[in-house]
């Protein structure tokens, strides 16, 4: 799991500070975008050859532990 987790990494230089992987400009969100519009992982490597398929499990398992936190929803006052 350490070794996944290490493919993503947050660079508030490069796409914002948006979480990338392995220091590229691919986000963790527009691999994600991706798969929740139906793109197989076969797809997603296809159109950016310079992924690997550990990435793409990355960005999922990256994802599972940002769900894993508790959130608090408060109205603030307008």
């Amino acid at each position: 799991m350490e070794n996944m987790l290490n493919r993503i990494s947050i660079d508030d230089k490069i796409c914002n500070g948006k979480p990338i992987i392995r220091g590229k400009r691919i986000t963790v969100q527009t691999i994600l975008e991706f798969l929740s519009a139906g793109e197989s992982h076969e797809e997603i490597l296809r159109q950016y050859p310079s992924l690997e398929e550990a990435d793409i499990s990355a960005c999922l398992l990256f994802a599972a532990k940002l769900m894993d936190r508790n959130f608090t929803i408060k109205t603030i006052a307008a």
